[in-house]
């Protein structure tokens, strides 16, 4: 997100319509991307992710406590963004999860209908 955000600077002087639209599509792919050990972890990233590429076209000036004070008002004013990309992470990763769950218990109840049919005489 971080390169977006500059991308964005570069290109389209920061345009933070630019940056929304492309966040969507990064969540959705780090919330496929990530392993299925750790799907819990994507809907949480993203929003740090989130923050952290909307530093280069949040603005600024003044030093330090103007690029802080430029940053937390971009984060408050495009939370709508921030709230749908974590919404698409996290609807992502519970449809993951509970393919998943449903694949071990398939597996284990196979696992247990192999184990009876070896016993039986």
């Amino acid at each position: 997100m971080l390169l977006v955000g500059c991308l964005d600077w570069l290109l389209f002087d920061g345009s933070p319509l630019v940056y929304g639209l492309l966040f969507l599509p990064v969540s959705a792919a780090t919330a496929l991307w990530v392993r299925g050990a750790d799907l819990v972890t994507a809907p949480i990233s993203v929003p740090i992710a989130f923050a952290v590429g909307v530093m280069p076209i949040a603005g600024g000036e003044g030093g330090f406590g103007g690029h802080a004070m430029a940053l937390v008002t971009a984060l408050a004013v495009h939370a709508g963004w921030l709230y749908g990309g974590t919404l698409v992470a996290g609807l992502i990763t519970c449809v993951r999860k509970v393919r998943l769950m449903g694949r071990r218990q398939r597996a284990a109840a196979a696992a247990a209908a192999r184990g009876t049919a070896q016993r039986r005489p």
